[in-house]
């Protein structure tokens, strides 16, 4: 036991800055072994991408700066002016719209001793390989989850409570019961129709859903299992069915949006006092002083930014009035602080992204001995990428905010 705790503390008490590690060379690497770590990194990566695979590729050709570019076309006018004979008509102009972003780079290593070499009987340097693969995947895949998640074309899902249906227009009114239904699904697939918003090669649309979600659609009677309408070399990664004209895909990565706990002793503030068309709203916990600015929270049916917070007091931006005792909800989720899932519903070419094969993630294997290592005690395994997502068109993408039953345990990823 001992000897294994002494290899953990190896591992993870290197320190960069007092051992310099060269970055640049790979000396004592075949190119042969390269290409293994490089496919091993992409192929471990690859399942986790699961937002990536329906947006415009572009690859990163070397030289040619930070800025890519996409293109948009857009369509033409109808042509229902009868034709003159004999007169050859004015004819269109392409219209192209050029939407640019910025690229960012992304990575991570680990360091690896003699000693961990000469002394475990695991290929580390391929175990690590492996672990460093699925974090590089889910960090591209977050990238891109995190961008496209910014649409501006939002629907909220309605609540059903014994028969009787409530609308919504805002998150934090959502509740546990405004689940994803066939009817959200019907509404989300005819936004997209009224846009033209072009299908996938198939002819359905897609939809990118958490798996406490899937949970919820998956009991419809509607339901139709992947296996059931596609080969398997048809299938979507992560896709589990199909349903009104969409094809599903789950990702426990699908963007669940939920505040934090508000103290370190409770997940909910509550009102020390009173209050009176005021924004000072003192608090019965012990806070950080401004430890909650900038954070959002859910007093009785209004939701308020705070702009600062004392050790027993919150100020937020508009004047509440609230009895004592009244509970304080974090904002960022639903109604009562509970967790708030995002269903994407897209359509082709809605979003552009970088690719990761021609440039976009490359594994780096420095063996003992490289840089600032005399004496041979230290390798490193590592990983960097190169990655952006950007929306191309909002019309070809709807972004349903639905509760589920498990909402009131779900953490924000």
């Amino acid at each position: 036991m001992s000897t294994i705790l002494t290899m953990s503390m190896q591992l993870f008490a290197y320190n960069p800055q007092a051992q310099p590690v060269n970055y640049t060379g790979s000396s004592d690497m075949s190119a042969e072994m390269k290409t293994f770590y490089d496919d091993l990194l992409i192929d471990t990566a690859g399942p986790n991408l699961v937002h990536e695979q329906f947006g415009q590729k572009r690859p990163i050709p070397k030289n040619k700066g930070k800025t890519i570019e996409f293109r948009k076309y857009s369509p033409l006018a109808k042509a229902i002016t009868p034709l003159t004979e004999g007169v050859t008509p004015d004819g269109k102009k392409l219209v192209v719209t050029a939407i640019t972003a910025t690229v960012d780079q992304y990575g991570d290593f680990v360091p690896l001793t003699d000693m961990i070499e000469l002394t475990t009987i695991d290929n580390n340097v391929v175990e690590a390989t492996k672990l460093l693969g699925k974090q590089a995947g889910l960090t591209m895949d977050t990238v891109v989850r995190d961008a496209i998640n910014t649409g501006t074309n939002v629907s909220y899902a309605s609540s059903f409570s014994g028969g009787t249906e409530t609308t919504h227009s805002t998150r934090y009114s959502l509740t546990a019961d405004s689940k994803l239904t066939v009817l959200e699904v019907q509404k989300a697939v005819r936004k997209l129709k009224r846009k033209n918003a072009p299908k996938m090669s198939d002819g359905n649309y897609v939809a990118i859903i958490h798996p406490d979600v899937a949970f919820d659609i998956m009991r419809d009677s509607e339901w139709v299992e992947a296996h059931k309408y596609a080969q398997p070399e048809e299938i979507y990664k992560g896709e589990i069915g199909k349903i009104a004209g969409c094809r599903f895909v789950e990702s426990t990565e699908a963007k669940i949006f939920c505040g934090a706990d508000l103290s370190a002793t409770s997940r909910t503030l509550t009102t020390s006092g009173a209050v009176s068309a005021s924004k000072a709203i003192g608090v019965t916990q012990t806070l950080v002083a401004d430890a909650l600015v900038g954070r959002y929270v859910i007093i009785g049916t209004g939701k308020y930014k705070i702009t600062a917070n004392t050790t027993n007091q919150i100020t937020v931006d508009e004047n509440v009035t609230a009895s004592s005792g009244a509970t304080i909800y974090p904002g960022e989720g639903g109604a009562a602080g509970i967790a708030v899932y995002s269903c994407l519903f897209l359509g082709a070419d809605a979003y552009g992204v970088t690719d990761v094969t021609g440039g976009g993630l490359e594994t780096i294997v420095k063996p003992l001995g490289s840089g600032d290592d005399p004496l041979n005690q230290r390798s490193t395994v590592g990983w960097k990428g190169i990655k952006v997502a950007e929306i191309l068109t909002e019309d070809y993408m709807v972004r349903v905010e639905v509760g589920s039953s498990s909402s009131a345990t779900a953490e924000a990823n």
